[in-house]
């Protein structure tokens, strides 16, 4: 048997309101198709107000972009839940999906996907809070609700300045690692946008999308990681 191998991507797109203040999707769309993923997690991805509709139409993933979107939403309208949506290719499949709630001052939550990736792999897209306390809550909760998964990635816009502190309850379980400088766009000074991994999956490569698009459809960069996943062991 083989191993596996998939780029994934995060990118907090912002409600596709770029930095010309312009909401412009079809941007979005084609920062996306920049990325060569095979899966994005994308934070910020419906309107905050009212019954929350999608900022990325299905109709607009669907017509410029090879995606498929996965279902996490719970009210049959938003692209995401919390914000937090799941972009695949048309060729990997997604199931048994699950919405966390985390704790804070602040609503936020993650979504949990299965991944027909080699033996398997659990994908948590999030969005964290803004107070650290509330962060440090919030991962904790994450590893409690990935407690059996044995690849497992948490992706998505930490919101953590530091490098060296915040991420404390992930430590026991999970290698974290940012690509790079993914914010402010215009001039990235803080790697805000982060994967954490479990020792299962092997990080080969990775990287922040700086392109002349992406430096204006949001006020984060995407990353993206390309990793493996070792086949099943007897």
């Amino acid at each position: 048997m083989s191993s596996h191998f998939i780029r994934i991507a995060s990118y907090n797109m912002r409600k596709a309101r770029g930095l010309d203040q312009r909401r412009r999707p079809e941007r979005t769309c084609a920062v996306l198709n920049t990325l060569g993923a095979d899966v994005v997690v994308l934070q910020e991805a419906d309107r905050r107000l009212g019954p929350r509709p999608p900022a990325l139409s299905r109709e607009m993933i669907a017509a410029e972009t090879d995606f498929d979107v996965v279902e996490v939403c719970d009210n049959g309208l938003s692209l995401g839940w919390h914000g937090n949506a799941v972009l695949v290719r048309k060729w990997l499949s997604a199931g048994d999906v699950k919405r966390v709630s985390l704790p804070g001052l602040e609503p936020r939550g993650a979504v949990r996907v299965g991944l027909n990736v080699g033996p398997g792999l659990t994908l948590v897209a999030t969005h964290l809070g803004l107070r650290r306390r509330d962060r440090r809550a919030q991962l904790a909760a994450l590893t409690a609700a990935t407690a059996d998964d044995t690849h497992c990635i948490i992706g998505g816009d930490f919101n953590e300045w530091s490098v060296a502190k915040g991420l404390e309850p992930l430590a026991a379980r999970f290698n974290t690692h940012s690509p790079g400088r993914s914010f402010h766009a215009r001039r990235p000074i803080a790697a805000l946008d982060r994967f954490a991994m479990t020792p299962g999956v092997i990080l080969r490569d990775a990287g922040v999308e700086e392109g002349p698009l992406a430096k204006i459809a949001s006020d984060h960069l995407p990353i993206w990681s390309d990793i493996e996943i070792p086949p099943a062991t007897c």
